[in-house]
């Protein structure tokens, strides 16, 4: 089993996890920037953060066999934060870069007036720069928020089918598939998604356009989610080119948009021992 997680924080997660992941069968991993748990206090806090992810990150991945790429932007929690907001004029030279496959996380967690700007200005980003967008549907009042999004998108100049709609679920899994977005889906313990609802899922609405991922982060999360719901599709029936176009060959497709996906049979190429002169290995020369 090949699986590719789409969404997953990793910088919050240990090389004992990622040697579980190869293990799993995960070869490849989208990292979007996200909230930190707590507030940042200046664009300078994301851009040492957006450095991480295009440079440490991939080169930690990298040592367990797994490909990693990310999504940059401001998160829909610190747009609301004036001291956050001027990042946005930095993002067009992070966008560039050939590690970054989408325009994410963006959306709506509280669903006011700045998140309103913030998502606008970030699609119309997406759209100049040939990116996808990988869309945060809000945790509370989860269909409301997603019809708020939904206004956004077809006001913006990205077409749907270049939008990932992540943290569905049962309310909102029909208008999300109607819209002609793709459809995500967080299997995280206790909060969002099981593998039993997600084959549910799977069953009633097919497996067309839907990617699946664990949303591991610093929070009670479990990185090898997306191989217990393979494990469990194949319980209930389905078969191994279903769970391969689930969890390998649509994520490959919606990130392919961004014309930046590098990958191989095995995850990605081998590298170097050491990443500006730093190792994974504490203590050694």
């Amino acid at each position: 089993m090949r699986i590719f997680d789409p969404h997953i924080h990793m910088t919050s997660r240990t090389t004992d996890d990622y040697e579980a992941m190869h293990a799993a069968g995960v070869r490849a991993v989208v990292e979007p920037s996200f909230w930190l748990g707590q507030p940042r206090t200046s664009p300078a806090s994301f851009l040492d953060y957006f450095d991480a992810l295009l440079g440490w990150e991939p080169f930690r991945a990298a040592q367990y066999g797994i490909a990693h790429h990310c999504t940059l932007a401001l998160n829909p929690k610190e747009a609301n934060d004036p001291r956050c907001v001027p990042v946005l004029d930095e993002l067009p030279r992070y966008l560039v870069k050939d590690q970054v496959v989408a325009v994410g996380e963006i959306g709506y967690d509280s669903m006011t007036p700045a998140e309103d700007t913030a998502l606008a200005a970030q699609l119309q980003l997406a759209a100049d720069h040939a990116l996808p967008a990988l869309v945060h549907t809000p945790h509370r009042d989860k269909l409301v928020g997603l019809r708020r999004t939904l206004d956004v998108v077809r006001e913006s100049a990205l077409p749907p089918e270049h939008v990932l709609l992540d943290h569905l679920n049962e309310t909102t899994v029909k208008e999300a598939k109607d819209s002609g977005g793709w459809l995500g889906f967080s299997v995280y313990p206790d909060t969002k998604m099981d593998e039993e609802r997600m084959v549910a899922i799977l069953k009633r609405y097919g497996s067309e356009k839907v990617l699946v991922n664990s949303a591991a982060d610093w929070g009670r999360s479990d990185p090898l989610k997306t191989r217990r719901v393979g494990d469990a599709m194949l319980a209930n029936g389905f078969t191994e080119d279903d769970v391969d176009l689930v969890l390998w060959r649509n994520p490959v497709a919606f990130y392919g948009i961004s014309g930046r996906l590098a990958l191989d049979t095995e995850g990605t190429p081998a590298t170097g021992a050491t990443h500006e002169g730093n190792s994974i290995l504490r203590g050694g020369e």
